[in-house]
């Protein structure tokens, strides 16, 4: 396997099994990691996380936080490929029903993640929406 079918396979394996360990040694050390996400979890204003310390954090959250019935995990084995960036989606509908729509935008140097962005579609937004309204008027 190339690195980024290494990163296509083992990113999925380790995400989808709660492997934060081997999840967090796909990245570099001075990796950048951006989610929408990452202020809902973590409580902070920006979705930027930088290095290795910072991302472990939330991909630690994040699992305490599964399972999540909009969570399915399904892909259609179809990812892109251009110049250093790997490209794969989460697609909304899936044989099971509908999932949190993400797409995941990596920069690959080396067999590791060195920029992971990812997107989400207007399923999964409406989601984050009603859950931080939600946190909101418990908090609030």
């Amino acid at each position: 396997m190339n690195e980024f079918e290494t990163i296509y396979e083992k990113w999925h394996e380790y995400a989808k099994g709660r492997d934060v360990p081997s999840l967090i040694n796909l990245y570099a050390e001075d990796a950048i990691f951006e989610s929408p996400l990452v202020p809902a979890i973590l409580d902070q204003d920006s979705g930027v996380l930088r290095g290795r310390s910072e991302i472990v954090r939330f991909l630690e959250e994040g699992t305490k936080r599964r399972p999540n019935d909009l969570v399915r995990w399904y892909r259609t084995g179809k990812y892109f490929i251009n110049g250093d960036t790997l490209i794969w989606e989460y697609p909304r509908g899936t044989p099971e029903g509908d999932q949190t729509d993400i797409l995941e935008v990596m920069q690959i140097s080396g067999y590791k993640i060195t920029n992971h962005r990812i997107y989400w579609g207007w399923f999964g937004c409406k989601q984050l929406i009603a859950s931080t309204l939600k946190k909101s008027r418990v908090g609030g």
